[in-house]
């Protein structure tokens, strides 16, 4: 049987630019190293913290390889056999502009979503789980994240976006986030602070303070945050307590990447009736059967 793979070849000459990048945040890395090392904060007084991030970093890549190739081709499916508007949106000046803001518009959503559903937490918690904030932490991604992330773009192509600007727009989108995630920079020029993700709004959403939990969860335009309700200015006198509420002791990315997945295993496992192991899947994080529990609700409570 002769298997047509011809769908693959752009996949396959894509030019991914966060591979084009990944030299520059390592130079970034060691610049915000010496940084801190001469100005003597404490941004990578752990290495061992650091090396989980790279480890979790370089793990995600050959996840990511995988669940890329699968959506792009389906991706690619429904565009060669659904796409309304190809002409329009497809390499165009407009297609381009448009899929900017609908790419920025879908990453909040299935950002937020990440955070406020609890078996999604569970793959996306371990970007949270450092307790320091740097560059690295930026590298800290999920290896299991890339099963639902695409799910969240099938649109795009049925709207008629060509699966490569599509995948090129998310990289760029994700290349941004990169430089949000230092302790140096302080806050922006007012107009970028209101417009744009920034190294401040970012350091509320990696907060483990009440006030600061689930807020801020922009790409590259914090618009939708101040749109949605969801966000929140870092203040000088609440300062930043990085991690999650209940932190994980450990380095060993095997575990950074699967210990929620065990929580809510076991929390499901011992649940009292099928509603409650629903409710443990699908309701938010800290839900507690029968009693207070340690939503982010819950939490702000107090």
């Amino acid at each position: 049987m002769n298997l047509n793979t011809d769908f693959l070849k752009p996949l396959i000459e894509f030019k991914n630019p966060v591979m084009y990048a990944i030299p520059v945040f390592i130079v970034m890395i060691l610049i915000e190293v010496l940084i801190s090392y001469k100005e003597k904060k404490d941004s990578y007084i752990s290495s061992k913290d650091t090396w989980a991030s790279l480890s979790m970093g370089i793990g995600s890549i050959f996840f990511d390889i995988l669940a890329k190739s699968i959506a792009f081709a389906l991706f690619y499916y429904l565009y060669d056999n659904f796409a309304l508007f190809p002409s329009a949106l497809s390499w165009t000046f407009f297609g381009w502009v448009l899929l900017f803001f609908l790419d920025d518009f879908i990453f909040y959503w299935h950002h937020r979503l990440s955070h406020e559903i609890r078996i999604l937490w569970a793959a996306h918690v371990n970007h949270h789980s450092s307790e320091h904030y740097n560059l690295s932490t930026a590298l800290r991604q999920s290896w299991t994240e890339v099963l639902y992330k695409y799910g969240f773009y099938f649109l795009l192509p049925i709207l008629g976006f060509h699966p490569i600007m599509i995948f090129t727009q998310m990289s760029i989108n994700l290349i941004f986030q990169f430089w949000v995630h230092t302790k140096l920079i302080k806050k922006l020029p007012w107009p970028i602070e209101f417009l744009f993700n920034t190294p401040s709004h970012h350091r509320v959403h990696h907060a483990s303070n009440p006030i600061y939990l689930d807020r801020n969860h922009a790409g590259t335009l914090i618009i939708w945050d101040r749109l949605f309700g969801t966000f929140q200015e870092e203040l000088d006198e609440v300062p930043v307590v990085y991690g999650i509420t209940e932190n994980i002791k450990t380095f060993n990315p095997f575990k950074i990447a699967s210990f929620e997945f065990f929580h809510l295993f076991y929390d499901v496992k011992n649940a009292k009736s099928m509603i409650a192991a629903f409710q443990y899947i699908f309701y938010p994080p800290g839900w507690k059967e029968g009693k207070e529990g340690k939503t982010t609700k819950d939490l702000r409570k107090f």
